[in-house]
């Protein structure tokens, strides 16, 4: 029998504050909880419905503000109507009746449109889309489909031998089958459709969302802006979305402010959650309020945006924050720079606000902390710890592990030394979420889960200073952060930082150190323009080197010059590790100082060695450095030929967490190398991380880094591969999985390999026909077997248009610092449907490093439906287009006009993936090459060997559709025989187009030309000025010009086309179908239709003016079917219009008059005679087609020529063609899922940005 379980849980370890001090600092001092404390959380958004964020431990409102910052939320509210009747057409067009008790002075209301699924998180979205169809879609259809079949099958078990007629009454049948089951397949759900209402009521500015879509005003929750009285409402019982308002530009913009994902809440529950019935819940600092900022913008899946965090400082610093909570970050290829970090670091040091964040979660390889909780000065970067009572109140772990960093988060040293992790805590938590997740709680990890369990323990410390009156500066508390944070042994400093945050003993050290002169004062230490000492490569180990430090005092924003003055510090510096050779002493005053300290790491084994230059204020050495200088040297392991250029580690034993590093100098001509692990236990399966970096100057970590995470099972195997950059040290890291439990013992073998190829970058210019490269075995015997892979096509485009502009209030820094937007629009065609992704070269790949603020791009229809939106990451942002036109808007800012006047000609591309890749052929010699026989084969190639091969030129054939002079295609080379040195080692190929052939047209025209008599010029005259009064015609709407042509050209068959279509494209047509009829019966009557046919059945026609014969029957083929569509189209429209006019519906057209019979007989006989010559799915036939259909009740043919209409032409009036059909045929599901869509296809303006 089971043992009886222990009635008590580890509640303490679902939220972890014992770890940090912050369970023991809140026993002592119960009301410093972070009373008084307003931390400002810029993520996802912040649900305030979700549990535990409603109220602070004193009463007040826990969420003062909920601000979008990313505009996502926004909506165009400028249009102003005003109420007839009561009512008013929303944008939607459905009719909205205002509540009799709403109050507006001026009877002015700003209307607007959003669709709702512009404002969902992608989460709740697919749960939506999913509920909506499980629930109102299928059922229905299946119905219909049932039934369609059914109908199908009585047909043909009633009907063996079928007449013409009955045909297509099967073919009806078949159709609506076939509709069915199409609409199945393409079912698209665009989501709802939100009217929205702004209106002033004399006091304050009001909000309606119309949430019913039904304009049922009076069930539908009115708001305020959220700090007036924290109002907010959901969207729907079944979204359980919460959301509130903010007006902006006097009403002309209404942001509707939801959560993006639920990451912020979960984040803010953990810094400051209150649970009054259930305090063991409680976030760390339950009596701090909250500023809700959303940064991570909806249309970007969350991805921040430097519109929503430059918006989001300014914000903080208006509502004069304490402290900011920012649980995002990115890599970064230079640190402590770009637009974006410059506004933080004058958030904090300006305005004394404490800015937490998240190191990131690219561990465990050294260097790859984030930005900018990783990289920037001003930051408090947290590392995530994981303690045992987590491991067993949140991960349900068999066995308590010893306290560890996290397998995945960040290491430092940044790229310029600095220490990157600052401090760390617990990075994983069970805590609230937000209610359309349809859970009160959710267990995440990272470090984004321990920078609001620091940030909450920042505000403890923060509510005890203000209680008592103790001022401090964010230098002061960092350096109490720092300063007595706990070390974890076994864990290394770049991952835990100073160690883990102590809130109980930072405290003290705040207090006992308030009264000291520096208490207030930072530090700035540069080496160059570098934070620290970072010596990675061989080159920089070869003899000692000096290196010259600043040292600057920084005083706070507040100081007085008097204390400037007086500072008089005696520093004494000191360093631990005996390779560092420093001064003794320094004297510090207001000014910068300059050391010189060298380093000696000659006599250091291989791995990376860490030590750190402090400075301690002589009179006060117990309060710990005042600044430090971190230094880190890594030595690589040379790998050499006698060796094979492997390294083989053998039995190597690994305990849970457990991280091996090796630095190798990588072999000189290595282009690639392959690792293979191998589990020597029979007993034991194991999750392993397999991480490789390369750091290369102004490039971010990403760019040269390898990431695996693999699954070893007993005595199992694993290989993979990755590229190395040769002469730069390589960081390869294999790390025991934290959580995957027991020991285990593995081998593993690292090797290099070396193919060169010349030139590094393969450009191919159709012209050249055969294009050389050489390649190049380096380091050992290679099989090499080239294979050049094209995969996209490039298309560049220019703007056709660049508008600049001031921003507005929410765009203005302190000090009335203005930014401005330059928007900039690109138009192109899709040649037919395809993956696209839009790239601006200048300005991708660069998001805080940036020295323009922000960039997003927003690609739309020809009818302005948004299709998708991307910014400075492009491969996170493909998207499936059909064919057809599209613009691309792209909005850049910048604090200076003149830096944005500079883009107005700016390129951008569009890279169109290619369905099947193209390979181009590579041949061993020229020869070859030059007669295409013979293509290359595998070679195996000695090291120090080169091989030459060449590559010819695609067919014309085989140019994908739409790409021409100015594109080029884009791909690789891949040169190794063996699968993983194909995937570690691509050359990048551009293949540059040349233009098409010229294809000659009318080949015998010159000829002909020959053989014909020249006119006279007084003939040419005559037909140049009939041909410019047929021209003229139609614009003139005469019919003078017919009747004066008529009779002297009564045989010219243009002009009766022209006059066909003169009265078939007039206003009012419906009053002239008999002359429409008559004029098309005109056309018909001129062309000799058996001549056509015998024409057309000519396999060859060997007569000199063939071409010319040709051409003309031709012509005379398409005026024929032209005017028998427009005879058919005006025939159709009569009877469709008599059965409207008669009260009849297109279902009882049994009572018809003799005039419509006639109608009738001549619309059958015309589409009998279009069949003769041309098929009824031709473009040109389906307006006929889709009519005849109509008026012969035939609503499943009806339907599938409208829907080809709508292909070739996707526009309004053909989708509410398609809604009638659908309605007719009673397939009611399938038009009110169309027509509540199309408020979103056609919207009225572009999104705004």
């Amino acid at each position: 029998m089971a043992a009886y379980p222990d009635d008590s849980f580890p509640y303490q370890g679902l939220l972890p504050k014992k770890e940090t001090g912050a369970a023991s600092f809140l026993s002592r001092y119960p009301e410093y909880d972070g009373r008084g404390i307003l931390i400002a959380i810029l993520d996802t958004g912040v649900d305030p419905g979700a549990q535990g964020l409603q109220v602070t431990s004193d009463g007040k409102p826990k969420i003062i503000d909920i601000i979008d910052t990313t505009g996502s939320g926004d909506v165009n509210t400028s249009t102003i109507l005003k109420p007839k009747d009561g009512k008013i057409t929303g944008i939607s067009g459905r009719t909205l009746k205002i509540p009799e008790n709403w109050i507006n002075p001026s009877e002015k209301y700003h209307v607007g449109l959003k669709n709702g699924y512009e404002i969902f998180p992608k989460a709740l979205r697919e749960r939506i889309q999913k509920e909506k169809r499980e629930k109102l879609w299928d059922p229905v259809h299946r119905n219909c489909l049932a039934e369609a079949c059914r109908k199908l099958d009585e047909f043909d078990s009633t009907h063996t031998s079928l007449s013409q007629a009955e045909k297509i009454e099967r073919e009806e049948l078949q159709t609506q089958v076939e509709m069915l089951n199409s609409m199945e397949k393409k079912y698209c759900d665009s989501g709802p459709s939100y009217d929205c209402l702004v209106w002033h009521d004399g006091e304050t500015w009001r909000a309606c969302v119309d949430t019913s879509e039904l304009g049922d005003l009076s069930n539908c929750s009115v708001l305020r802006n959220y700090s007036v009285a924290q109002e907010y409402a959901s969207l729907g019982l079944s979204e359980m979305l919460n959301y509130s308002i903010n007006v902006y530009d006097e009403g002309n913009t209404l942001c509707i402010v939801a959560s993006g994902g639920a990451h912020g809440t979960h984040v803010a529950s953990i810094a400051a959650g209150f649970f009054p019935d259930d305090p063991e819940r409680n976030g760390v600092a339950p009596g701090a309020q909250i500023l809700a900022v959303k940064i991570g913008d909806t249309r970007l899946s969350t991805m921040e945006t430097g519109t929503g965090l430059i918006r989001a400082m300014i914000e903080t610093i208006k509502y004069k924050c304490d402290l900011v909570n920012y649980s995002y970050g990115e890599a970064t290829h230079w640190p402590n720079a770009g637009c974006i970090c410059e506004v933080i670091n004058d958030a904090v040091l300006k305005h004394n606000v404490i800015y937490v964040s998240s190191a990131g979660n690219n561990g465990p390889c050294l260097s790859t902390v984030g930005c900018p909780g990783g990289t920037t000065s001003s930051v408090i970067g947290v590392g995530a710890y994981v303690s045992p009572d987590m491991m067993v109140s949140e991960y349900s772990l068999r066995e308590k592990l010893p306290a560890n960093q996290y397998t995945w988060s960040s290491r430092g040293p940044c790229a310029d030394g600095a220490l990157g992790v600052s401090i760390s805590a617990p990075g994983g938590a069970i805590a609230s979420v937000p209610n359309w997740t349809l859970r009160g709680t959710q267990l995440m990890n990272g470090t984004s889960m321990s920078s609001p369990n620091a940030c909450g323990g920042i505000a403890l410390l923060l509510s005890g200073l203000k209680a008592n009156g103790i001022g401090y500066s964010v230098h002061f508390i960092r350096r109490a952060l720092e300063n007595t944070a706990m070390k974890i042994e076994d864990i290394e400093v770049f991952a835990q930082g100073h160690g883990i945050i102590q809130v109980d003993k930072a405290y003290e050290y705040l207090v006992q150190n308030s009264f000291m002169p520096t208490c207030n004062l930072g530090f700035n230490v540069f080496v160059g323009n570098q934070r620290g000492i970072y010596l990675r490569d061989l080159h920089n180990q070869a003899s000692p080197s000096d290196h010259g430090v600043a040292i600057e005092p920084v005083f706070p924003e507040y100081a007085v010059n008097s204390e400037r003055i007086s500072l008089q510090l005696h520093i004494a510096l000191t360093c631990n590790a005996s390779w560092i050779n420093c001064p003794s002493h320094l004297e510090l005053m207001n000014q910068c100082r300059h050391i010189n300290i060298r380093v000696n790491p000659s006599g250091l084994h291989e791995g990376v060695h860490f030590t750190e230059v402090c400075g301690y204020d002589t009179t006060a050495p117990d309060a710990g450095p005042l600044f430090r200088l971190p230094i880190t040297v890594t030595v690589p392991l040379r790998v050499h030929e006698t060796s094979g250029y492997e390294l083989v580690c053998s039995d190597v034993h690994f305990k849970p967490g457990q991280i091996t590093r090796h630095f190798l100098d990588v072999p000189c001509g290595a282009t690639w190398a392959e690792v293979t692990v191998s589990s020597l236990s029979s007993d034991v399966s194991s999750k392993f991380v397999l991480h490789a970096v390369q750091l290369e100057k102004q490039k971010a970590y990403r760019t040269n880094e390898f990431y695996k995470f693999i699954s070893l099972l007993e005595k199992g195997s694993c290989s993979e591969a990755f590229p190395v950059l040769h002469g730069k040290t390589l960081e390869f890291c294999i790390a025991r999985w934290w959580a995957s439990l027991g020991d285990v013992s593995v081998k593993y073998t690292i090797s290099f390999h070396g193919i060169l190829c010349t030139p590094s970058q393969l450009h191919i210019n159709a012209a050249d026909g055969i294009t050389r490269f050489d390649v190049l075995s380096t380091m050992k015997y290679e099989e090499v077997a080239p294979l050049i892979s094209l995969k996209c096509w490039i298309q560049s485009l220019r703007p056709i248009s660049a508008k600049t502009r001031p921003l507005g209030p929410r765009d203005t820094l302190p000090n009335n610092r203005q930014f401005y937007e330059i928007i900039l629009m690109y138009s192109f065609h899709q040649t037919k449907n395809g993956e696209v992704t839009v790239s601006c070269p200048l300005l991708c790949e660069l998001l805080y490093e940036s020295e323009y603020d922000s960039q997003l791009w927003m690609l739309f229809d020809q009818n302005k439906k948004l299709m998708g939106s991307g910014d400075a990451y492009p491969h996170q942002y493909a998207l499936k287009l059909d064919k057809g036109d599209y613009t691309i808007r792209l909005q850049v800012r910048h604090e200076q006009l003149s830096e944005l006047e500079r883009l107005k000609d700016l390129p951008i591309i569009v890279s169109h993936r290619i369905p099947n890749s193209l390979n181009l052929d590579v041949y061993d010699n020229h020869g070859n090459a030059l007669i295409g026989k013979k293509k290359s084969n595998t070679l195996t190639l000695q090291s120090g060997c080169t091989q030459p091969f060449f590559v010819t030129s695609l067919p014309d054939d085989k140019i994908p559709k739409g790409a021409g002079p100015g594109c080029f295609l884009s791909g690789s080379l891949t040169l190794a025989k063996s699968e993983l040195g194909k995937k570690a080692d691509m050359v990048s190929v551009q293949y540059h187009l040349i233009p098409s052939p010229n294809k000659q047209k009318n080949g015998n025209k010159d000829r002909e030309k020959d053989v014909e008599k020249e006119k006279d010029v007084k003939d040419e005259f005559a037909d140049a000025l009939r041909d410019l009064k047929i021209q003229w015609m139609a614009k003139l709407d005469e019919n003078v010009f017919y009747e004066e042509l008529k009779e002297s050209y009564p045989t010219h068959l243009p002009l009766y086309v022209a006059r066909l279509h003169q009265l078939d494209n007039e206003k009012e047509r419906m009053k002239r179908m008999d002359a429409i009829v008559e004029a098309a019966d005109d056309v018909i009557s001129r062309i000799d239709q058996t001549a056509l046919a015998i024409h057309l059945a000519m396999k060859t026609d060997p007569r000199p003016e063939a071409a010319t014969v040709k051409s003309d029957m031709e012509r005379q083929k398409s005026s024929l079917i032209d005017a028998l569509c427009r005879k058919g189209c005006a025939l159709a429209d009569t009877i469709l219009q008599y059965h409207s006019q008669d009260g009849a519906t297109s279902e009882e057209v049994d009572s018809t008059g003799d005039d419509t019979k006639d109608s009738l007989a001549n619309l059958s006989e015309t589409f009998w005679e279009i069949l003769k010559w041309t098929e009824l799915t031709d473009s040109k036939v389906l307006t006929f087609a889709y009519k005849h259909a109509l008026v012969n009740k035939m609503h499943g043919r009806a339907l599938k020529f409208a829907i080809k209409l709508l292909e070739d032409k996707p526009n309004k009036e053909n989708w509410k063609n398609c809604i009638q059909v659908m309605q007719l045929l009673g397939w009611r599901h399938c038009a009110s899922f169309t027509e509540s869509s199309l408020s979103i296809m056609f919207p009225q303006e572009y999104a705004p940005f």
